[in-house]
């Protein structure tokens, strides 16, 4: 499984892109499966959902099962947050995994670019940024003698096929 994240800050988009990227990824009968760092406390079931219970009353694990999906719930009772390498076993097989935040981890990653965030520019100062999908071209903030690749962020076809590229995910390979 090859690993690849689309990083950038708050507001620039990750999400939206990463929704318009996977139809074109998977047409293109690339198997993907995501992670998503969330900065905040969430839960995949409503407060009266038998799931949410069962955690209260102790649970460590919780797994939903139907015909159509399966879940698994893992409780992080006093322990340490796994590291992302950990979590990657967690999945089946797949031909890449998109990784949407962790953004200062060593993954080669695309940086989503809105020039109305007055953000730095993560590619400036992390090697790991190989491709910035653009609102507005080429970001003044990049170094000159980049060799970081610059993609319009609203064509979704050239960011997928940067993508299949860059990971080698070319049939037949």
């Amino acid at each position: 499984m090859k690993i690849f994240g689309i990083a950038g800050w708050s507001g620039s988009g990750k999400t939206t892109l990463l929704s318009k990227l996977l139809p074109e990824l998977c047409a293109q009968g690339v198997v993907v499966v995501t992670v998503k760092y969330m900065h905040h406390n969430f839960d995949i079931f409503n407060s009266n959902h038998i799931a949410c219970e069962w955690r209260n009353a102790g649970a460590s694990e919780i797994m939903c099962v139907s015909d159509q999906r399966w879940a698994l719930v893992h409780e992080l009772q006093n322990e340490i947050q796994p590291s992302l390498e950990e979590l990657y076993k967690q999945f089946g097989p797949a031909d890449l995994l998109l990784i949407e935040g962790f953004k200062y981890h060593n993954h080669a990653k695309l940086e989503v670019f809105r020039s109305d965030i007055s953000k730095p520019l993560l590619a400036k100062n992390d090697k790991w940024v190989v491709a910035i999908a653009s609102d507005s071209g080429r970001p003044k903030q990049l170094p000159e003698k980049s060799n970081v690749v610059i993609l319009d962020l609203n064509d979704i076809s050239a960011v997928a096929e940067f993508i299949i590229v860059h990971n080698d995910l070319i049939e037949g390979n």
